[in-house]
């Protein structure tokens, strides 16, 4: 496959896994003996997704990779790449390698990346590059996690914060504004904030320390985004930043100041669910027609490492 001249990349369908089993604040107050109300103000969050044993990283990505694939009008034969975020993975093979199996995507390339909570940014990035340069005509991205299984159950600060679940894009040739270049970087100096120990492999998170560096540093990012892409925050229609908690949701949406635009508040139900909170929420706001076909959203990813990501995207 050669590059075509002029040639873009754009979203073409969605597709999603969200657990049936849901944890709820009441709860984790009665385990915690912790106010419900408590619980939400500092989250945001009313319930969160818990995958069953069943429920694997990989199967919960096959699930929503598939979903997206239909979604696209995509068939399997044509799909030359598949990327697949993860944090959480427990497997030696690769998530993007199950996945291609799933699908029966026989010729794909595959490509597991871990950048945290900002996965799917990067995943976009480097699928959507893949197909401007010509390496790949149709690329599959796809962000899972079983976050509950890295989450020690006696642990307040993480336990009322993370959830589970997968979300599922194809990129394909498209205009060259339809993804806009990546903003993305890391304060490696930070990344003990969020951690996983040494003795039960369990996450830790300083939950203060990154509240405030979140509301400090992703703003800007996310600024840096949109002049990237040539377009300023008033032009968008969505916010759409990783669900981490959202009392940070909001204040980063308010200083974007992108008056006019939805921003995605998937978490109320999900929980944070790392990688894959961007495309769940991308997911319920074109479900929920909160947003149309060729509206412009702004994903904004940050985490672990510390690490972010930003770009601008058209909605298919």
């Amino acid at each position: 496959m050669t590059a075509t001249s002029g040639m873009g990349a754009r979203l073409m369908g969605f597709g999603v896994y969200r657990p049936a089993k849901l944890l709820t604040n009441e709860e984790l107050g009665r385990h915690f003996g912790r106010a419900v109300d408590w619980i939400e103000s500092r989250t945001g969050f009313l319930t969160r997704r818990v995958a069953e044993e069943h429920e694997t990283v990989h199967a919960m990505a096959a699930v929503a990779a598939s979903e997206a694939v239909h979604d696209s009008g995509v068939e399997a034969h044509e799909i030359d790449l598949i990327v697949a975020a993860s944090c959480s993975t427990d497997r030696k093979a690769g998530v993007a390698q199950q996945v291609a199996a799933s699908l029966g995507a026989l010729r794909a390339g595959m490509l597991d990346l871990n950048a945290a909570c900002a996965g799917f940014c990067y995943a976009v990035a480097v699928a959507a590059d893949a197909v401007r340069v010509g390496s790949a005509r149709y690329a599959v991205v796809v962000a899972s996690e079983k976050m509950r299984s890295l989450v020690n159950p006696n642990d307040l600060g993480t336990s009322i914060i993370f959830g589970d679940g997968a979300g599922a894009a194809v990129i394909g040739p498209g205009e060259r504004s339809a993804i806009g270049p990546i903003s993305w970087g890391h304060d490696g100096g930070k990344a003990p904030l969020i951690r996983i120990d040494d003795d039960k492999r369990w996450l830790r998170m300083e939950g203060q320390a990154v509240f405030r560096w979140a509301i400090s540093a992703m703003h800007p990012v996310a600024l840096a985004a949109c002049e990237r892409a040539g377009v300023t925050p008033a032009d968008l229609a969505a916010v759409v930043p990783h669900q981490a908690n959202l009392r940070i949701v909001d204040v980063i949406a308010d200083r974007i100041g992108a008056t006019h635009a939805v921003v995605a508040r998937d978490g109320v139900t999900n929980g944070n669910t790392s990688a894959a909170s961007i495309p769940l929420a991308l997911h319920s706001l074109r479900s929920q027609r909160a947003i149309s076909s060729g509206d412009l959203a702004l994903l904004i990813g940050f985490g672990a490492g510390l690490s972010w990501a930003a770009q601008v995207v058209r909605i298919p």
